[in-house]
């Protein structure tokens, strides 16, 4: 078997449907991974001249292997940036295409998302000033040992984190609990697809500073 066999026979459809960010790597190199989908990868990559070892690369490189996590504050937070902070940046603008992609082919479909685009696209803003902000003010004081004020910033975080919440408890109703309707097509599938792995991230990312970051300055 070589070493591109685990994603090289697997359908595009279904990759597209399980690894959030795939889309935006077949849409670079023309992989149709909706109508077209029902094929394996190396097929597709034939298809359209696409380079497999290189579309393989890349979808690897989505998937980084888990860490473990630190209990001293500056390698959490490091580890924040990195798996959190980065991943909603590199992930939130693709979902938010295929959420007005899905929207204008299947508005009007009963279980359509309407809606989830202008969520989204709400959501990213609030996320990336919030995410700017411990950037720039608060893990910079963490790492300095804190400071007699830190317990105001991590109030605010405390309370935007609630507000992120609620716009995933928005999310779930808009999109029936994430159930993806029979014979929806490969960018449905995909859509709630990253969506639930937005969602999986941000709870993450929000426990782990609420639960273990916070406390460190007890707040």
């Amino acid at each position: 078997m070589t070493a591109t066999a685990p994603f090289a026979d697997r359908l595009v459809a279904d990759i597209a449907a399980t690894l959030p960010g795939s889309t935006a790597i077949f849409r670079r190199h023309n992989v149709d991974f909706c109508c077209g989908g029902k094929i394996p990868l190396a097929q597709s990559a034939t298809e359209v001249g696409a380079n497999l070892p290189d579309l393989v690369a890349e979808l690897e490189a989505l998937t980084p292997p888990a860490k473990e996590i630190p209990v001293e504050p500056d390698a959490l937070i490091d580890l924040i940036l990195e798996r959190y902070h980065d991943t909603h940046r590199r992930e939130m603008p693709e979902l938010i295409q295929l959420a007005q992609r899905v929207e204008r082919v299947h508005g009007a479909h009963p279980k359509a998302p309407n809606g989830l685009g202008e969520l989204l696209t709400t959501m990213m803003p609030e996320l990336l000033m919030h995410m700017q902000k411990e950037e720039q003010i608060l893990f910079p004081m963490m790492k300095e040992g804190g400071h007699p004020m830190i317990g105001h910033p991590i109030t605010m975080m405390r309370h935007e984190h609630d507000d992120h919440g609620e716009h995933l408890q928005h999310l779930l109703r808009l999109t029936d609990n994430l159930t993806i309707p029979a014979g929806a097509c490969g960018s449905w599938r995909a859509l709630y697809g990253g969506v639930e792995k937005l969602r999986t991230d941000l709870m993450e990312h929000i426990h782990l500073e609420n639960n273990i970051l916070f406390p460190h300055f007890g707040a």
